[in-house]
């Protein structure tokens, strides 16, 4: 009989490890422009085999990159201990432990420090140990409070956790919020600079502050039940049935679990009852009447989460083609159609769909999900904040409209196109729509939503999506 080797290591050391690779990567796509970047998420997935504490190691993955700019501003000012003068093999660990005594108030520090000294024993020996220490310990001493209420603290000395706590520190050490708004927003959520610029020039310094705040949040996970299948109120009652708390949206369409899941594991997966979605994200199609024999296009179309939502609101009667530039990311189409059971949608290859389109007549919709900058879903990839660049934003603009472009042709008069992104730059949005207006004369803007981030119970992504109708 062979004897199964049970995962050993910790969250923090998996999370590390993790870190360390995506330092790395960030490197070497800095001095390369030709490199292609390696996202955490997909280093995370090769180390999380190796330990039992899963959804631990992805907490302090993603929460260190969060918060990774105000984590160096701790060490460099609190800690006096600037980021360079750390060694690469030790600056993660210390990183990590810099985040959960800041942003983690419930862990005890002994917890944080204790398991940080073991960690610098594995990778740099006995002799390294005590330089975390002190760093750590000194870090802990100068926090006069780890959950201190916003309303109460000095807001030069406080890093903010969430809508009313923060964790309040002995020195000044942040920009003034009033007379430097742009530089404190930036320090304190880690956020370039120039994109909290744009977001108060486009909207407000009120709303830029909410945007910083959700851009920061964990964000909670929200299923969008099988309408094939079931409900949301037949979902919630099976998930209460196996223990697993949950919520149902206001809305009435998605469900919120309460807690971080292993959503493989949840009741009703492999039944494919439901499927992973933003409650922003749901929205466009959530605005959209079509009829069970309409000739459907998702252009954009893996990994397929809005696709199938297409299928579910047409009850699996339309004609629905699929496709995407990317053919390795239609296998996870193909995965989530044959889980949920739906038969309506029909993998069409790129380089396939004009000729495919010709024998099949003109689509009476065309879903448009574009690429995009992602900046108003920075909580679930938070990696985005330390890689884009305004120039890239400049670049998806000439994509996007490339691809609405291309679209016009397919689409039979009468025929409707929902512009979409996950974005909340105006460029990527409001202004694309209208440049696409003022060159097609033939098309009239049906509706329009700008969704921005949002904390509280039923927290979102932003989005925004516009529906161009075909005279």
């Amino acid at each position: 009989m062979t004897t199964q080797v049970q995962p050993t290591d910790t969250a923090r050391f998996i999370a590390a490890k993790v870190l360390n690779q995506w330092e790395r990567s960030r490197a070497g796509l800095e001095s390369d422009s030709s490199t292609q970047p390696i996202f955490a998420e997909q280093i995370l997935d090769k180390f999380l085999g190796n330990t039992n504490q899963k959804q631990r190691a992805t907490d302090l993955t993603f929460g260190t990159i969060r918060n990774l700019t105000a984590i160096d501003l701790v060490l460099a000012n609190i800690a006096d201990t600037p980021p360079k003068r750390i060694a690469s093999n030790l600056i993660n660990i210390v990183r990590i432990g810099i985040y959960e005594l800041v942003y983690c108030p419930i862990t005890p520090p002994y917890s944080i420090i204790n398991e940080a000294a073991q960690n610098v024993k594995s990778v740099a020996g006995q002799k390294q140990v005590g330089f975390v220490n002190a760093v750590l310990r000194k870090t802990l001493s100068k926090i006069v409070n780890r959950q201190a209420e916003l309303s109460q603290a000095n807001p030069r000395k406080t890093l903010v956790q969430n809508n009313q706590c923060g964790c309040e520190f002995a020195k000044l050490f942040l920009p003034d919020p009033v007379n430097a708004s742009v530089d404190y927003l930036s320090s304190v959520f880690s956020l370039p600079r120039w994109l909290v610029n744009v977001w108060i020039e486009q909207y407000s310094p009120e709303d830029a502050r909410e945007i910083c705040l959700a851009s920061n949040r964990r964000p909670s996970i929200y299923i969008r039940p099988n309408t094939l299948k079931t409900t949301a109120y037949e979902l919630a009652e099976i998930l209460h049935q196996a223990k697993i708390d949950c919520d149902i949206a206001p809305d009435e369409y998605m469900i919120r679990l309460t807690a971080q899941k292993d959503i493989s594991k949840l009741p009703g997966y492999d039944d494919g009852l439901f499927t992973v979605q933003d409650m922003a994200a749901a929205k466009p199609l959530q605005h959209i009447k079509l009829n069970q024999n309409s000739l459907i296009l998702d252009l954009c179309s893996a990994p397929g989460t809005k696709t199938t939502q297409l299928a579910e609101i047409t009850d699996d009667k339309a004609k629905i083609f699929a496709t995407d530039i990317d053919a390795a990311r239609l296998k996870l189409l193909s995965r989530n159609i044959n889980r949920l059971g739906i038969k309506s949608v029909e993998m069409i290859p790129y380089e396939n769909l004009k000729e495919h389109i010709a024998r099949s007549g003109l689509l009476d919709f065309i879903l448009l999900d574009v690429p995009c900058s992602n900046t108003g879903v920075l909580a679930k990839r938070p990696e985005v904040r330390h890689r884009i660049k305004p120039k890239s934003a400049e670049n998806l603009v000439k994509i996007q409209n490339e691809i609405i472009n291309f679209a016009v042709a397919l689409l039979k008069p009468e025929g409707r196109i929902c512009y979409t992104t996950c974005s909340i730059l105006k460029q990527e949005n409001q202004q694309i729509v209208e440049c696409f207006l003022s060159s097609n004369p033939n098309f009239a803007l049906e509706s329009e939503l700008l969704t921005l981030p949002a904390c509280g119970k039923f927290d979102h992504d932003g989005n925004y999506f516009a529906i161009l109708k075909k005279t």
